[in-house]
């Protein structure tokens, strides 16, 4: 079975972990922990890194700094992964989701500005502007973009938008390291970006994430909360709630090697992804995700459209090449039915029935990419 995305440990990782074990360095604390905030945070042009378990808790963390509360609502895509939705339900917050662009499978901006021009009021509070749903009279305190799939929309356009109506920018960058808009990197736009570093991403810790900002004093505050909230280095004093939320130095040793790797790892997605586009460009119905000329991708995983979907699905599974469809749009989850979903046409349910992804592992061979795309040429000779 070809894998679906798997990672490519070909570097110093074996020694960098095996420095972690002879020197008793395998907790949260360790060198290889600030060198490789600093590296994800240097990569991504922010002055700050903050190393934590994974992308989730960094969502979440990045929330709790923007002041996001049971009283507000985060405005979120309706297509990702679930981590996005569940990191702003575990702070109480209500999301807001917004309908997807059918291209570019990110945020639809003219939908998210024309309903924020219909549906809020501004008022301020303690001497700050905010906007207010008209309707539920909950503050919408943040906005979530998604950069799905490693592609990123037009973030001019949504800085102008979160500008307008008070909103911090929390980039959910998880899948975007080493995506560019107009040069500027993801996560970078915003007060915070969060990076993951899950098995299945482009490079990986095994399990991991690191937030970034340019904001020093929110650094300390977002590296204090993630080690229990501890005021004291020798007493066990601790200032308010915290979280053990820390990436462990024998994880980051991993992040390092993959780091010093990931010029080469991103060179191997680019290529990966220029070949199933030049084989299956005129294969069947295929449909790809578009990607903007602003816009320097790291395509992460390649997910491509298709009315036979379902079939398609089955079949390449059956033979050998391990796909998935897309993620389930949000507000079809029970747990968020109840919550606004913003759309006229519903676009989310159209990408997800009709899309898939194929293996875009880092690490993927020549011989393998061939081996899909002649299974799915084959598939289609019936199709």
């Amino acid at each position: 079975m070809i894998p679906l995305s798997v990672p490519f440990l070909n570097g110093n990782e074996w020694k960098y972990v095996k420095d972690c074990l002879d020197t008793g360095w395998i907790s949260s604390a360790g060198s290889y922990v600030n060198q490789f905030e600093q590296q994800v945070a240097h990569y991504a042009g922010a002055k700050y890194g903050i190393a934590c378990m994974n992308g989730t808790v960094g969502l979440h963390i990045a929330q709790i700094l923007s002041g996001v509360t049971a009283d507000d609502h985060v405005i979120a895509p309706n297509i990702t992964f679930i981590a996005t939705l569940n990191a702003i339900k575990y702070t109480g917050a209500s999301p807001i989701l917004i309908d997807v662009d059918p291209k570019n499978w990110q945020m639809d901006l003219d939908l998210l500005d024309a309903y924020l021009g219909d549906n809020t009021i501004e008022k301020e509070v303690d001497g700050i502007l905010y906007s207010f749903h008209k309707s539920t009279n909950k503050c919408i305190k943040a906005i979530m973009p998604v950069h799905v799939l490693g592609n990123i929309g037009d973030m001019n356009r949504l800085q102008e938008i979160a500008t307008a109506f008070h909103l911090d920018v929390i980039e959910d960058s998880t899948e975007a390291l080493g995506t560019l808009f107009q040069g500027k990197h993801a996560g970078s736009f915003g007060k915070f970006g969060v990076f993951s570093f899950n098995g299945n991403k482009i490079i990986s810790t095994g399990g991991g994430g690191v937030i970034v900002t340019d904001d020093e004093e929110l650094a300390k505050k977002a590296k204090h909360l993630t080690t229990q909230a501890k005021a004291s280095a020798m007493e066990y004093l601790h200032d308010e709630i915290g979280y053990n939320y820390r990436l462990v130095n024998v994880l980051a040793a991993i992040g390092v090697a993959q780091m010093e790797e990931f010029p080469t790892l991103l060179e191997n997605k680019k290529r990966m992804d220029s070949y199933y586009r030049s084989q299956l460009s005129a294969v069947g119905d295929i449909e790809f995700q578009y990607v903007s000329p602003d816009v320097e991708a790291n395509c992460w995983l390649f997910t491509f459209r298709t009315k036979h979907m379902r079939e398609l699905l089955a079949y390449l599974n059956e033979n050998g090449v391990q796909s998935r469809p897309f993620w389930v749009p949000m507000n079809q989850l029970e747990m968020f039915k109840e919550d606004i979903y913003v759309s006229t046409d519903d676009h989310s349910n159209q990408v997800y029935q009709t899309s898939i992804s194929i293996p875009s592992s880092a690490g993927i061979s020549l011989s393998q990419m061939e081996t899909v795309v002649q299974t799915i040429k084959a598939f289609y000779t019936t199709h």
